[in-house]
């Protein structure tokens, strides 16, 4: 069985984001559906899996990341309003046999991902 995992690095200052909160939803046929929400730990990472087992499907998901949160908590100055306040990712999981790692690198003003395993 596979499981979701996720990482956000924070480029600006050149680190793991540690305190980032996030929320985990399915987005399929039912409506938005919460499933989780974590804080990231010192190391940037959740303490365990977003999902695994018999919870991690197949469909569609979205992760929330409150990024202007965290950077307001480091003493970043952002504008009001943020230019990224939360960080939406919107992806699919074909096949749940698989790992699927999220990372998420991030600034005051950008982001990048990609998918890991």
């Amino acid at each position: 069985m596979g499981k979701l995992t996720t990482h956000v690095l924070d480029t600006a200052h050149g680190c793991p984001a540690s305190g980032i909160g996030i929320r985990l939803f399915d987005i399929g046929g039912q409506g938005d559906i919460l499933l989780c929400e974590a804080k990231t730990n010192a190391d940037g990472r959740s303490d365990g899996p977003l999902l695994s087992g018999a919870q991690f499907k197949a469909g569609h998901y979205r992760l929330e990341f409150s990024t202007a949160e965290y950077f307001r908590a480091r003493g970043v100055r952002l504008s009001e309003p943020p230019f990224l306040d939360v960080i939406e990712l919107r992806f699919a999981v074909a096949d749940a046999s698989e790992n699927f790692h999220v990372p998420l690198l991030v600034s005051p003003f950008s982001y990048s991902t990609y998918r890991g395993s």
